[in-house]
């Protein structure tokens, strides 16, 4: 992840856990606050943050990044494990297009 990705991510992840902090926030039934612990780099374009809540627990949040569009810049979610699931399974139907695409290169 080059270091503009890097600073922008690490300042993104920090507003959301400003939000995410908001005891009025839907689903913040215990008032609690989030507070950036972590920051794992998987990709160029993806990263896993770990926040730590108040009461002790932590939360895992999927950031992933946009680079053009309407949509430009870091996104991100609190994937469930059938999200993760899902995501794995992608994997094979996304080869499967890569794989028939491939010959429209010629």
């Amino acid at each position: 992840m080059n270091k503009c990705a890097a600073v922008e991510l690490r300042g993104i992840a920090n507003h959301v856990a400003e939000k995410f902090s908001n005891k009025d926030r839907e689903g913040n039934y215990n008032g609690e606050r989030f507070i950036v612990t972590h920051i794992f780099p998987m990709t160029d374009t993806t990263a896993c943050v770990i926040m730590e809540k108040s009461s002790g627990k932590q939360a895992a949040f999927f950031f992933y990044y946009i680079s053009r569009g309407a949509s430009k810049g870091w996104k991100y979610f609190v994937p469930s494990d059938s999200h993760i699931l899902g995501m794995q399974n992608f994997n094979k139907y996304k080869l499967e297009v890569e794989s028939f695409n491939y010959k429209h290169n010629f």
